[in-house]
């Protein structure tokens, strides 16, 4: 065997090997490369939009939160309020009742002293006709002498 007839079948059985590699194998390769790269891209893509999103969410989520935060300050704020509020108008409240038991307390002692005036009345002009009987020694009309008894009953 002569060794350049060897070296040039195997040269053409290798361009013959690479043609039909370049013809069939390498395109299904290509294919399956680009695939895979535009899936890596695209799944790079969608990570960086996701953590766009993240952090586009934490965003709205902080700004959210800190208006939960404040309308919970005026809520609380607002009790505050209307707590005070309410304390006051029951003190308001509180100190029209104590004038009006007041008044009516006043009001019963006055008519308390108005009735145990009239009782004493009544009974001073009975000691006092008792005490004329004995003096005088006789019987002393009331029902005679009730001006006099209404004018001292009067004077006490």
């Amino acid at each position: 065997m002569n060794i350049n007839l060897t070296l040039i079948g195997q040269s053409i059985t290798f361009i013959a090997f690479v043609l039909f590699c370049m013809k069939f194998v390498w395109p299904a390769l290509i294919g399956v490369m680009e695939t895979r790269e535009q899936r890596i891209a695209k799944g790079l893509e969608d990570a960086e939009r996701a953590d766009k999103d993240l952090e586009l969410a934490k965003e709205q989520a902080g700004k959210q939160l800190r208006e939960a935060k404040e309308q919970a300050s005026a809520i609380v704020e607002q009790a505050n309020k209307r707590a005070s509020q309410i304390v006051e108008e029951a003190k308001a409240q509180a100190q029209v009742e104590a004038e009006r038991i007041k008044t009516a307390a006043g009001a019963e002692v006055d008519r308390e002293v108005s009735q145990a005036r009239e009782e004493l009345r009544g009974k001073v002009s009975v000691l006092a006709i008792a005490g004329a009987e004995k003096i005088l020694g006789s019987s002393v009309d009331a029902s005679a002498h009730s001006a006099m008894l209404d004018k001292l009953a009067a004077e006490l």
